[in-house]
């Protein structure tokens, strides 16, 4: 364990049970300020005192050693941080209600959190944001999912973003299922007309249950991203107007990296024997692992074909049994057979799905941003 965390448990665990309540005291709810709303600024400055470390704070505020762990690693320079700063934070994380599981969704999600500024607006971006959401709860998971909704910066026009997909015909309920469900869409929301042309091309009236999903996602997807993915497609013989229903019927697939498009279209051509065209009708083709679903259950249904000649698993057999549980595909296909003949297809299917792809454990990841 850390010395800094091996130190700040050691020494709360004699704590009294009135020492516990006293301590929490110190994070009552409150803005910007330092200053807690149940204590006068002596008795604070008293109790800042006794603070030798971030890890204090934290421990007094109710982080266990695991969550100290976490949150250091995603943040190491807060060991050295002043611990009246941590506590301004942790006092504005109690006033929303957010305790240290929440603290360590957020520092993975936004490490420099506590290094943030928040200016004199952010009383306003509050009040905004909770007549938004409607409820604490719901607030509270946008915060967690989004910590950025509380900083401060120019460029983060909230009620910008909410005027701008109101106009696009999101109504204020779909937004705000699709604020959590997406939590980059305030800061990286842009349409110009080459964007309004690819969602006319999508044929989605505003009615439609896809609607939110594709205009969201169009929206913070990068001009040049949604070429690359729409070329990507076209590759395969599938036309323009077709692409762009396609993204109408199935949203995610604009979510999709390139090189994961073509790893499932050459394993679905290559191997599967299929016409292209078939993703059209069967997106979940393209949205499942090749390595882990579709490999291994397409091998082991022409396995068991081999096996029994007289056994004909046709086409449509094979794509349902790729959108099973493992659980169901197993005693479809595996335990529904004699007890040698379960042991060898079970073994071949384990075999295959253990088999690595080629030079994947050397593969250097770059990091390209956003991957929408």
């Amino acid at each position: 364990m850390l010395r800094f965390l091996s130190t700040g448990s050691n020494i709360f665990q004699s704590f009294s049970h009135a020492t516990v309540i006293k301590a929490s005291l110190v994070f009552a709810p409150t803005t910007y300020s330092t200053i807690c709303l149940t204590q006068t600024k002596v008795e604070v400055d008293d109790i800042r005192n006794n603070w030798n470390n971030a890890t204090q704070v934290l421990s007094k505020w109710g982080c266990s050693d695991g969550d100290l762990k976490i949150i250091f690693s995603r943040c190491p320079s807060l060991r050295n941080a002043d611990p009246t700063q941590v506590q301004s934070r942790l006092c504005l994380l109690s006033g929303l209600g957010l305790g240290a599981s929440e603290l360590v969704k957020i520092v993975n999600c936004r490490p420099r959190f506590f290094g943030s500024r928040y200016d004199r607006s952010f009383d306003e971006r509050i009040a905004y944001l909770t007549s938004l959401f409607e409820s604490k709860e719901m607030l509270q998971k946008a915060i967690v999912r989004n910590p950025s909704l509380l900083l401060c910066d120019y460029k983060y026009d909230i009620e910008a973003t909410v005027l701008l997909y109101e106009k696009l015909g999101v109504n204020k309920r779909d937004l705000i299922q699709m604020l959590l469900l997406r939590p980059t869409i305030v800061s990286r929301t842009s349409f110009d007309a080459e964007k309004m042309g690819y969602l006319a091309k999508t044929g989605l009236s505003k009615d439609s249950k896809m609607y939110k999903y594709v205009v969201t996602l169009i929206g913070i997807s990068r001009v040049e991203t949604i070429r690359k993915k729409v070329a990507n497609l076209m590759r395969y013989g599938i036309s323009d107007e077709e692409v762009f229903e396609f993204i109408g019927r199935s949203p995610c697939v604009l979510s999709l990296s390139t090189e994961k498009v073509q790893r499932n279209m050459t394993f679905i051509l290559g191997t599967m024997k299929l016409d292209a065209k078939i993703i059209l009708k069967q997106p979940y083709l393209l949205y499942a692992n090749v390595d882990t679903v579709l490999k291994p259950r397409v091998l082991l249904a022409r396995k068991i074909q081999d096996m029994d000649t007289t056994l004909q698993i046709v086409e449509s057999t094979i794509i349902t049994s790729l959108r099973m549980s493992e659980q169901r595909f197993l005693k479809l296909f595996v335990k529904c057979h004699h007890k040698d003949v379960a042991n060898e297809l079970m073994e071949f299917y384990k075999r295959t799905k253990e088999v690595k792809r080629l030079a994947e454990s050397s593969k250097k990841y770059c990091s390209k941003g956003f991957p929408f």
